[in-house]
C-alpha cells in the first residue's frame, strides 16, 4: 500500500486499485491545443487483466504514462490505492513508481552487461533494499517466470522471450500492485508472443493485476477486459471472463 502523501475522500471500494474523474490532458503541438483525453472516467478493480486499445492518436499512450505516474493530468483526479496522486511532484511519484507499478516494455530495456539477476535486482538497488534480500528476492521473480536455470545468463545468451520474461520478473521484484504492459510482444514471433501471454494469464490467477497497451486485437483477446479509446474518450468496454466486474465512465456498475 502507497503510503498516505496526499489521502482524499474519494469515493473507493476496498478492491479498486485505480480510479480516474474528469481527467484530460492537454499539450501545445506547433502551437494547437492537443485534447489527448478528454474527461476520461474509469474504475480497475484488483486482478483485473485489461487491454486498452484505440487506434494512433487515440489517447492510449497519455492513459498509460498517467496512469503509470510518467505524467500528469492537466485536470481531473487520479486516485491509485485510494490516494490522490494526480497533483504529487515528480519526487513523490517516483517512489510511488518504484513501489507500486511494474512496467514491461516492447523493448525489453535490460543492461546487455548484466545477468539476468543482475538486471532484475535492479529497482531493488536503487530501492535501497540490502544485497541478501534484494538477491533473494530477484531468484524468487526470476523462477516465477521460470527462469531459474539462466539466472546468470546474460541477454545475449537468452532467447527474445527469455529477455521479455526477464524484463517482466523485473517489473515483478518489488512486488507492485499493478502490471503495465506496452505492446510486450512487439518484438516476438507469435509462437514466443502466446508464451509471454500464458504466463500473463498465469499471473492474473496469482492475483496480479494486469493493464496491457496494445493496438493488436489478437492480444487484447487475451484480456477479460477491452477498453477502447477513440479521440481521448472511452468509446467501449467489453468484459468477459472471471474479472468481469468493473466500474468505468459514469461510475455506474455495468
Amino acid at each position: 500500500m502507497i503510503s498516505p502523501v496526499a489521502q482524499t475522500a474519494a469515493p473507493i471500494m476496498e478492491d479498486i486499485i485505480i480510479r480516474t474523474q474528469g481527467l484530460r490532458r492537454e499539450y501545445f503541438m506547433g502551437g494547437e491545443c492537443v485534447r489527448a483525453l478528454r474527461g476520461l472516467d474509469l474504475v480497475v478493480r484488483r486482478n483485473e487483466y485489461v487491454a486498452i486499445m484505440g487506434p494512433s492518436g487515440s489517447g492510449k499512450s497519455t492513459l498509460m504514462n498517467i496512469l503509470g505516474c510518467l505524467d500528469t493530468p492537466t485536470a481531473g483526479d487520479y486516485w491509485l490505492h485510494g490516494t490522490l496522486v494526480s497533483g504529487m511532484t515528480d519526487k513523490v511519484l517516483a517512489r510511488i513508481r518504484n513501489r507500486e507499478i511494474g512496467f514491461v516494455f516492447q523493448t525489453f530495456n535490460l543492461l546487455s552487461r548484466a545477468s539476468a539477476l543482475k538486471n532484475v535486482e535492479l529497482p531493488l538497488l536503487y530501492a535501497g533494499i540490502g544485497s541478501v534480500d534484494r538477491k533473494k528476492r530477484a531468484i524468487a521473480a526470476l523462477e516465477r517466470v521460470q527462469l531459474g536455470d539462466r539466472m546468470q545468463h546474460r541477454p545475449n545468451e537468452l532467447s527474445g522471450g527469455q529477455r521479455q520474461r526477464v524484463a517482466i520478473a523485473r517489473a515483478l521484484v518489488t512486488r507492485p500492485s499493478l502490471l503495465l504492459a506496452d505492446e510486450p510482444t512487439g518484438n516476438l514471433d507469435s509462437k514466443t508472443g502466446e508464451e509471454v501471454l500464458a504466463l500473463f494469464e498465469r499471473l492474473r490467477e496469482e492475483g496480479q493485476t494486469i493493464i496491457v497497451v496494445t493496438h493488436d486485437s489478437d492480444i487484447a483477446a487475451h484480456t477479460h477486459r477491452r477498453i477502447l479509446l477513440r479521440d481521448g474518450e472511452i468509446a467501449s468496454d467489453d468484459r468477459t471472463g472471471p474479472t468481469a466486474a468493473a466500474v468505468i465512465s459514469s461510475g455506474r456498475e455495468r
